[in-house]
Formats: structure tokens, C-alpha cells, sequence
């Protein structure tokens, strides 16, 4: 038993850092002399500017951040909770609430990638000025890491429904 709550921690720590280097990295979409992200727009990794709200679309993208944050932040709470749970749930009962709140963080860590997914085209044409040469860009890693997120969120969501506190 204690093998097996050793791995769900491991597995919901590795969720949590998936999150923070996805939210926070500089590589959602990249080429050979630029990267974006959600918070800026970089060339020649010397010349970067920061998404602001002169920049066309902002809502789409302050979207994506703030459902990239709060996903961040509920896998954090879901953490906290599990250990508070670990103390005080009795012998027999279910994870519910942690369960419950790292359904929430896949939820918004999806919303956020798919949101990034469908407008990103839409978001790079209206900002021409900014994303001049992204045309022949791919996805990133931290793109790549945010989906890898949602997958490990709603794992580690379902095991915690499942799981039981044992002795």
C-alpha cells in the first residue's frame, strides 16, 4: 500500500510540474528563429514583446492564460488536499473532494489547450506585425507538455475516485 501511495504522489507532483512548465515556458509555438507563447511573442530570442491589451484577440489569449493558471493552482490545492485527507479520512472512505478537484485542473488545463488549438491560427493572423515569421512554425514543447498535463490531471483524478484508504 505504501508503494502504491508513494507512486500517486509521485504522479501528482509530476501533473503539477507538467502544469508550471507549460504555463510558464516560452515554447507553445516555435521555428527556427522565434517562439510564443501565451505571455509573449520572441525573435531572434533577443527581441520579445510582451502580449498585451493592444494586441488583437487578447481576450482569446488572456482565455488560455487564465485557465492555464487556474488548472496550475487547482492540481496544487488537490495536493494539499490529499495530504489533509490522508490524516483525517477514515478507514474504508473514498478521495472524493481530491478527486474532485483534479478533475476541475484537467478540465481547465483542456479548455485551455483546445481554446490555443482552434484560434491559434486566427490569433497569429490578426497580429501580422508580431508574428511575421511563425507562418512555418510547429507546436512546441510547452504546447505538447499542457496536453501530457491533461492526460496525467485526469489519471491521477480518476485514481483518487477509485482509491479507498487502507490501514
Amino acid at each position: 500500500m505504501l508503494v502504491l501511495l508513494a507512486f500517486i504522489i509521485v504522479f501528482h507532483i509530476t501533473s503539477a510540474a507538467l502544469l508550471f512548465i507549460a504555463t510558464i515556458d516560452n515554447a507553445w509555438w516555435v521555428g527556427e528563429e522565434f517562439f510564443a507563447d501565451v505571455w509573449r511573442v520572441c525573435v531572434n530570442n533577443t527581441n520579445c514583446t510582451e502580449i498585451d491589451a493592444s494586441y488583437k484577440d487578447y481576450s482569446t489569449v488572456q482565455a488560455v492564460q487564465a485557465t492555464m493558471i487556474l488548472s496550475t493552482i487547482l492540481c496544487c490545492i488537490a495536493f494539499h488536499d490529499l495530504r489533509a485527507q490522508l490524516f483525517r479520512l477514515k478507514q474504508g472512505e473514498r478521495f472524493v473532494l481530491t478527486s474532485i478537484i483534479q478533475l476541475m485542473s484537467c478540465l481547465c488545463v483542456m479548455i485551455a489547450a483546445s481554446i490555443y488549438t482552434d484560434r491559434r491560427e486566427d490569433i497569429h493572423k490578426n497580429n501580422a506585425q508580431l508574428y511575421s515569421l511563425t507562418a512555418d512554425g510547429r507546436y512546441g514543447y510547452s504546447f505538447i507538455l499542457a496536453w501530457v498535463a491533461f492526460a496525467f490531471t485526469f489519471i491521477s483524478g480518476l485514481m483518487y475516485l477509485i482509491l479507498r484508504k487502507r490501514k
